[in-house]
């Protein structure tokens, strides 16, 4: 990520947090315009061009998608393409933040992150579906109308939106991998951090909030916890925090023994 798109990544979340947004109707907006710009390469540069004046691409965000959108989704639009983006690429995915933003923000009473998890959990014991959600050939809608009938009962409202927008642009991303990106999305948003803890038994409710306290003290943010079950740890935890992995399980423990004895 370029130094310019960092800088209008902080602008552009900072018009979120000063916008109104009493539903999911913006982060919907938002995901439809992310998608359509993603897909119109001609549109995508001249949003993103600097060299053009930030009131002519925002003139160009008016004209092209002024009737098709809510004052709220305008606004954000218009904040979004007066920064200076590093490349097209990353201004779409700006966008797309946004809306997971979004979506955070207008269920805040709802887990979305843990809704997001346990999707990504299913998707990933799943082969075929992760198949079918992946695959460059599936018709993008057909992928949404399913993600969203195996979420509608069992995710909050959020959760359905953030995923069945997702798989129908995942721009060379895995299922997986999206599914992961907008939950620490959501838990930044809500000044948070997401932990995934791999142990060989499942962790009981007490451990867990003790394990969440340790880590929130040593990040200095409130960490919720995510659990697998993966007995090939052996025993012991393996803690992954964004890029932070914190490995002390027993099978690492193993092959660390193992090498140290082959070498």
């Amino acid at each position: 990520m370029g130094s310019a798109t960092t800088q209008a990544r902080v602008s552009s979340i900072a018009a979120l947090d000063a916008a109104a947004i009493t539903d999911l109707e913006v982060a919907r907006e938002l995901f439809g315009v992310a998608r359509a710009v993603g897909e119109t390469p001609q549109l995508a540069s001249a949003l993103a061009d600097a060299s053009a004046p930030a009131p002519a691409r925002q003139k160009v965000v008016d004209d092209v998608f002024g009737r098709q959108v809510s004052a709220t989704t305008r606004t954000l639009l218009g904040a979004v393409v007066a920064e200076r983006w590093s490349s097209a690429a990353d201004l779409v995915e700006g966008i797309e933040e946004l809306a997971v933003r979004a979506a955070a923000v207008a269920e805040p009473q709802a887990d979305v992150e843990a809704d997001l998890f346990a999707f990504s959990r299913v998707v990933a014991d799943n082969g075929e579906l992760e198949l079918a959600l992946g695959s460059r050939l599936g018709d993008p809608a057909a992928k949404g109308r399913l993600v969203s009938s195996l979420l509608t009962g069992r995710a909050s409202a959020s959760a359905i939106v953030i995923a069945d927008a997702l798989v129908q642009q995942p721009r060379e991303r895995r299922v997986r991998q999206l599914l992961t990106w907008a939950m620490r999305i959501v838990a930044d948003q809500r000044g948070r951090k997401v932990a995934t803890v791999v142990t060989a038994v499942a962790l009981s409710d007490a451990q867990i909030e003790r394990l969440s306290r340790t880590l929130s003290a040593r990040y200095g943010a409130e960490v919720s916890i995510n659990t697998v079950v993966d007995p090939t740890v052996v025993g012991g935890l393996r803690v992954q925090i964004a890029d932070d992995v914190i490995d002390a399980s027993v099978s690492s423990r193993l092959a660390d023994l193992r090498q140290r004895l082959a070498g």
